[in-house]
């Protein structure tokens, strides 16, 4: 058994387990045992990398290739580089700490765990698809189950939230599926076979014609997942009628196919489309950064607050791939992982107060330092992190992103570069204040002095995310030296076209 199917065959395999538990306690043990053995596996594939890439200078390490569908040349192809291997490790994390944050789900907590471990399955096959109908395969197998996520297990207008996410989803879907197509029937442009398999399209030199309009195609169908403005309507509303577990797989995993995808699929194969619509793109990106930073400066509810905070960043990842800059490009993974890691945090602790207090309203909590002791501590020092404090992982990332856009000599990228960088000051003021007021301030309601204190299974959680984010601050190197080391073959294939 190949190394990179395991993360297909386990959460099945798991999730089969699951049909069979009885009970709150049989279900949420499977949950945690299969997500701890995945974590194992994504951990075990890092020194696996490693070792492979040292005796290996492939693009691609450990890949398999077997025939799916003959008529079309449709491949199961499989293969894993330094960038897809860092976000299996972010999903494996992120879906551990989401078992343990639902510990007390009772709501068919079965069913519960089934949906969240077929959207991990979605998203493990889509990290490591090298064929891209496959790749788009498994990108609906993540996209489906937030609907009935939201809409089976949310609060508030969760039917609508629901609705609203999987109408703007799959009509993204719909233009993604075009572009694939699109790349597919000029995949025989130099004269060999028609063929999805993308390591093969990039050999390819598909005429300028056709990227100009596919690649708008590819990166909208993207795009919209990676809460682009002015397509991002979609995303506050889904976090905040999710559960705390969703909500934290939904930001901190499931967005980060649509980064992921521009780069792998839109930028890769269609290069001359991606430097012929660049300009445009990065504009709407830029806005997203200022917007999303002031939407959230705006809000009371701490779920929209977060919201709104990942369009901007994660808007953010989308400005640095549109720079075209190999700097750049590095900052977007890191802050991919970073931003997965630190909005995880922050929906597992929105979700922890909530269900302590039994509201997000920022004007009705206070002083929850001197009530909450750990879970005040680690939103302090996430705040902090989220701001871009050097010693987090949010300041490696926006640094490299900064310095490499602002390299263009031209005055219009070094303009948004300086519109991108005012973000930082409305985060801290909004990070500021929302600590301030919550977490130092006095306490506002007399019912919030018992509250019931972090148990052992929210700290461990929260623990399996703050630690990594401490450790890419502290010690980024291998972690950048690996994803520059991916970045090569896009350098080649985009940068020195």
């Amino acid at each position: 058994m190949d190394i990179l199917s395991l993360f297909i065959i386990v959460p099945v395999l798991t999730i089969l387990a699951l049909v069979f538990t009885k009970g709150l306690k049989q279900a949420r043990i499977t949950a945690m045992v299969g997500s701890l053995i995945q974590l194992g596996m994504a951990i075990n594939l890092v020194f696996s990398y490693f070792k492979e890439r040292a005796v290996n200078d492939s693009i691609m390490l450990f890949t398999k290739d077997m025939l799916w569908f003959k008529n079309f040349n449709i491949h199961y192809a499989i293969g894993v580089d330094g960038i897809s291997v860092a976000l299996l490790v972010l999903t494996s994390i992120i879906v551990l700490a989401g078992v343990f944050i639902s510990w007390k789900m009772e709501d068919l907590p079965k069913e519960f765990f089934i949906s969240l471990l077929v959207l991990s399955t979605g998203v493990y096959g889509f990290f490591i698809s090298i064929d891209l109908f496959t790749m788009f395969v498994f990108y609906e197998i993540a996209v489906i189950p937030m609907y009935l996520l939201i809409g089976i297990w949310g609060s508030g207008p969760k039917e609508y939230s629901a609705m609203k996410l999987t109408l703007m989803l799959m009509g993204a879907s719909a233009l993604l599926l075009v572009g694939i197509l699109g790349i597919y029937l000029n995949s025989n442009a130099d004269g060999g076979a028609l063929t999805f398999n993308i390591l093969e399209i990039a050999k390819v030199h598909i005429p300028f014609a056709a990227q100009k309009i596919f690649f708008p195609l590819t990166f909208l169908g993207f795009a919209v997942l990676g809460a682009m403005f002015p397509f991002h309507t979609w995303s506050p509303d889904g976090h905040a009628s999710a559960p705390t577990a969703v909500s934290m797989l939904h930001a901190g995993v499931l967005m980060k196919l649509g980064g992921y995808g521009i780069f792998r699929i839109a930028m890769y194969l269609l290069p001359l489309g991606a430097i012929e619509w660049s300009w445009f793109f990065i504009i709407l990106a830029a806005i997203g950064v200022v917007y999303g930073a002031f939407g959230a400066i705006r809000q009371t509810d701490l779920k929209y607050i977060n919201a709104y905070a990942s369009v901007s960043h994660l808007s953010l990842v989308l400005f640095a791939l549109l720079t075209l800059n190999k700097i750049a490009w590095n900052g977007a993974i890191l802050q991919s992982l970073s931003h997965g890691l630190l909005t995880a945090l922050f929906f597992a602790l929105i979700g922890m107060i909530y269900g302590r207090t039994h509201t997000r309203d920022i004007n009705k909590l206070g002083g929850l330092m001197k009530i909450l002791p750990f879970i005040g501590a680690v939103y302090v020092i996430t705040g902090l992190a989220y701001l871009g404090l050097p010693g987090f992982s949010g300041f490696v990332a926006e640094m490299n992103i900064f310095v490499g856009a602002f390299e263009h000599p031209d005055m219009f990228h070094r303009v948004l570069t300086i519109l991108a960088v005012s973000s930082i000051v409305v985060t801290a003021v909004y990070i500021l204040r929302l600590v301030g007021k919550i977490m130092m301030g006095p306490i506002i309601d007399e019912h919030h002095k018992d509250l019931p204190k972090a148990t052992w299974y929210e700290k461990t959680g929260v623990l399996l995310l703050l630690i990594p984010i401490i450790g890419m601050g502290v010690a980024p190197i291998w972690l950048s030296d690996m994803i520059m080391a991916s970045l090569q073959p896009f350098i080649k294939g985009v940068l020195k076209i």
